[in-house]
């Protein structure tokens, strides 16, 4: 009889490089759960499909770094707001702008679409709230309350009140029909982080950097329970899509609440580190987190986690074990929210006095047209996600399938991952090959063996070895190993010679003399640390080496080759696309014929470099990263 799978409750599920600079926003699409939309340090917003390592849209047209990104919940909408205070609205099944909305003195800190009509709601730096109607591209209103930055904005559930958070400690009501503030409700000692409704009763929870949550009655607009003694700041909260429980993402964990009393379920350990972003599908919580320029998903069956009955203990504050509870009556429930069958009433329309909410003629759509793009990166994605919504289906629609949770035991994983299947037996011979990329760290010789250098030895015999022996086996090969070492040092102090004149270029071109890709590799990772040592003529030299450093078996030598091409990437590929496209020069200027030569030079050996790029960027791990990173820095050249 065969052992039982025992999955595991949590996994990670994959990591992206998301841009070509650091990730700055993200936020998941709660309709579907398998949506991912990343803002970043290079002004774009590019869209995922989780689970998949390409990405499908890239949206153009801010000119400073996204802070801000948010979905609506059919997923056929996407606001972006930037660091100099402009919101930019998307179609994505049109792929097109569809508003640009001007108003705010700082940046964009949090938006949310309104559950039922066509309104976007958006809270900055300039501790200012407003609220955009998208169809007549104007503000219809402002709200002004908040001392502090605003963090975090939700509509509720009805769509007639908005909740926001704030870096003042407070979090506030606001009622849309008459446009004021319902109630404040302080309580928090830090900058409140998130907030979230209750999907049925008129309840609202807050989490904040004092590492406390806090359910509020929103018919007695008074504390209900808070929670107290999180690892962390509170920076993501969920509830259970039937109430029953609020899902908070800590530090490492996932922690399961009920809040009458107040009381902990279950605590679920997830190395995600600070997750930015929590969306639930199958009965699974995806979970993303980003760090610099990639971004990791997680997923958590919640299938195997408690949501209901008595508390659990927590494994990761073993000295703080909260008291064991008898299981308690489920709480009356409040009042319900009353959703609208159409859209919701417009809020009432204010007279606008700042000329800056105003929306200049249909000549600056025009140009909003054509400053802003999308781009779909991936037809095939971009089609299956988007594109059916528009069609009349004659059956019903496909359901995504939940991810498949791995092996809780990852050496059996990895052992049966090693069994060759029988169609691999019978097609193709399994040869003992050595690893297709060398790791730089590792505890022994590739390909070699210590036995193979020792003296055979007969079990039966047991026969002691002899010291002389032994050393004479051991120097086998030693010399050949010294005049390699030797023949290296030497053309190291050759390019040392030279680099000691000063004559950064001619040091290199010695060392591709030489024909040593170590040597190259030596002087590269000097190079590197000092970016004003790149010159244009140098890059001429390096990148036919880059080239040849990418396609080697050593991870040291490709890691060398990522950073270099990188390096140059970031530094010149601007000017040589500038220079290549500004129109013939009048008369004869020898110095900008040269650097023309040179720039049409190194945008071939780029050209021919962007191949082997993209065919490397589908690996796994580290080296995929760094592919992936190169790829979308030389989108450009496509």
């Amino acid at each position: 009889m065969a052992t039982p799978v025992v999955t595991k409750t949590a996994w990670k599920l994959q990591e992206i490089v998301a841009h070509a600079s650091n990730v700055s926003s993200l936020v998941l699409g709660k309709g579907s759960g398998r949506l991912l939309a990343t803002g970043g340090d290079d002004c774009r917003v590019n869209l995922w499909s989780i689970n998949k390592p390409n990405c499908i849209m890239s949206l153009t047209g801010h000119t400073s770094p996204v802070e801000s990104v948010r979905l609506n919940t059919p997923e056929e909408l996407i606001v972006a707001g930037s660091q100099s205070g402009s919101i930019r609205v998307w179609d994505l099944e049109a792929a097109k702008i569809l508003r640009t909305l001007m108003g705010h003195k700082a940046n964009i800190c949090s938006l949310d679409f309104h559950p039922y009509g066509e309104f976007v709601a958006s809270g900055s730096q300039d501790t200012n709230i407003k609220l955009w109607d998208i169809r007549r591209k104007g503000c219809v209103f402002r709200y002004r309350g908040h001392s502090q930055a605003v963090r975090c904005l939700r509509f509720s559930p009805d769509g007639k009140w908005l909740a926001s958070a704030a870096d003042d400690h407070t979090v506030k009501l606001w009622d849309l029909t008459a446009g004021k503030m319902m109630s404040e409700f302080p309580g928090h000692t830090g900058p409140v982080n998130v907030v979230e409704f209750h999907p049925n009763e008129y309840l609202l929870a807050s989490g904040s950097s004092d590492r406390t949550i806090r359910f509020w009655d929103l018919e007695k607009f008074q504390v209900v329970s808070c929670i107290e003694g999180e690892p962390g700041p509170v920076r993501s909260v969920l509830f259970n899509p039937d109430g029953c429980c609020l899902y908070s993402g800590c530090q490492d964990s996932l922690r399961v609440y009920g809040w009458e009393p107040e009381r902990c379920f279950d605590v679920v350990l997830v190395n995600w580190g600070k997750v930015a972003d929590l969306a639930i599908c199958n009965d699974q919580l995806i979970g993303v987190a980003f760090s610099q320029s990639n971004v990791s998903s997680y997923v958590v069956d919640l299938t195997r986690v408690t949501r209901t009955g008595t508390v659990a203990q927590d494994p990761v504050q073993d000295s703080q074990l909260l008291a064991q509870q008898p299981p308690l009556p489920s709480a009356p429930l409040r009042r319900i929210y009353e959703r609208p069958s159409t859209a919701c009433s417009k809020p009432q329309r204010v007279k606008q006095n700042s000329e800056s909410e105003r929306r200049s003629p249909s000549s600056e759509d025009d140009r909003d047209e054509r400053e802003s793009r999308a781009e779909i990166r991936n037809a095939e994605d971009y089609n299956e996600i988007f594109q059916p919504k528009n069609s009349i289906s004659r059956t019903p629609p496909r359901r995504s399938e939940p991810f498949p949770a791995p092996p809780e035991d990852d050496m059996a994983t990895a052992k049966e991952a090693a069994k060759p299947s029988p169609a691999m037996d019978t097609q193709f011979p399994v040869p003992n090959a050595e690893p297709a990329i060398i790791p730089a760290t590792r505890n022994e010789p590739i390909g070699l063996k210590a036995s193979d250098f020792l003296p055979a030895v007969k079990v039966s015999q047991q026969t002691e070895l002899v010291d002389e022996d032994a050393m004479s086996q051991i120097r086998k090969g030693h010399d050949t190993m010294c005049v390699v070492l030797t023949s290296r040092h030497k053309n190291l102090d050759t390019v040392r010679a030279v680099w000691t004149t000063g004559n950064i270029k001619t040091s290199v071109d010695s060392a591709v003399a030489i024909s040593d890709l170590s040597v190259v590799v030596d002087l590269l990772n000097i190079v590197n640390q000092k970016a004003s040592l790149w010159k244009l003529d140098l890059c001429t030299t390096v990148l036919p080496q880059i080239e040849k450093l990418l396609q080697s078996k050593y991870e040291s030598y490709v890691q060398t080759g990522c950073t270099s091409l990188k390096l140059i990437l970031q530094r010149f590929l601007p000017l040589i696309t500038d220079i290549l496209a500004a129109p013939p020069s009048v008369g004869v200027d020898i110095s900008r014929e040269e650097r023309l030569h040179k720039c049409r030079l190194c945008y071939k050996q780029l050209k021919s470099i962007s191949g082997l790029v993209k065919s490397k960027s589908g690996l796994s791990g580290r080296h995929g990263s760094a592919f992936r990173e190169l790829h979308l820095l030389m989108a450009s050249l496509d």
